[in-house]
């Protein structure tokens, strides 16, 4: 078997990461098995050549690969057993859900008890480039399975990062995301600040573009807050767990990161009312009512 012909499992299939990712995989020529815990979030892509499935041991029976994307540790572990107890010999089970250390090394036993290598690789992107295959890959895992893996990551992503043993990639993760979740907060408290001043946030931003303070992501997230449009690329419930596993890394390693925890605890309180909008939502927390 060559590596372009292996079985791809993807379970969590229906959702805002998922529905691309195995969309991408099957348009590469991949062999790609459906499964969405709502059935029918996953049911389009039969449309791309994907045998959508009722159950992951249905979905996961026999197949070389099975790629977990799911909100948390939890739900990953959940189907992740029963999926694995009906995988193929020689499987290999990508985990590319955002799950912090804890939640890694829980799915690096699980994968030890049934015999299959581990990779954890999760990704750096939201909606669109998972839609686009443009996602950037933090993978991580035993050196002679990297050829096998690699068709599907090139599926999926527009750069592979190879980072060590697996956990390492789920650790780079968490560092991204302190960094994201700081700019998003950053634009948020800058022009709310503008406003509060008596200046056209707008103006605020023009400041700082194609100067060397200036980021496109920054400009994506600061043009979304000044227009009040919250349309989810990444929800803010989701940005706020991400900030939380952040923040339980820097505590788990004796860290003071007094902005990080100040962050974490703005997202988890604008998610209580915002969660299902976009992260840039956070700026309604402090945002002067209009």
């Amino acid at each position: 078997m060559t590596a372009g012909e292996q079985t791809v499992a993807v379970l969590g299939a229906g959702g805002t990461m998922g529905r691309g990712l195995a969309a991408n995989i099957a348009r590469s020529g991949l062999s790609v098995r459906a499964w969405n815990r709502s059935l029918e979030k996953a049911e389009p892509l039969a449309a791309e050549g994907a045998a959508v499935c009722a159950s992951p041991a249905e979905a996961a029976d026999g197949a070389d690969v099975v790629l977990t994307m799911l909100t948390d540790a939890d739900a990953v572990l959940e189907v992740a057993e029963p999926a694995l107890a009906e995988a193929g010999p020689d499987a290999v089970w990508l985990q590319m859900s955002t799950i912090g250390i804890d939640g890694t090394d829980r799915c690096a036993a699980v994968a030890e008890k049934y015999g299959v290598a581990f990779v954890d690789a999760p990704v750096l992107g939201t909606k669109q480039p998972a839609e686009q295959g443009e996602l950037i890959v933090l993978a991580s895992g035993p050196e002679g399975i990297r050829d096998r893996v690699q068709p599907i990551f090139d599926a999926v992503g527009r750069r592979t990062l190879w980072v060590g043993e697996a956990g390492a990639g789920s650790r780079l993760k968490l560092v991204t995301n302190a960094w994201i979740v700081s700019l998003v907060e950053g634009a948020a408290e800058m022009l709310v600040l503008a406003e509060g001043l008596g200046l056209d946030p707008a103006v605020a931003l023009d400041a700082i573009t194609g100067g060397p303070l200036d980021l496109p992501y920054l400009q994506l997230k600061a043009h979304a807050m000044i227009e009040r449009d919250f349309e989810p690329s990444f929800k803010l419930a989701l940005a706020a767990k991400d900030a939380g596993l952040a923040g339980e890394a820097a505590d788990a390693a004796g860290l003071d990161l007094p902005a990080l925890r100040a962050i974490r605890e703005r997202f988890e309180q604008a998610a209580r009312e915002h969660g299902d909008e976009d992260l840039s939502a956070v700026f309604l927390a402090i945002a002067p009512k209009r």
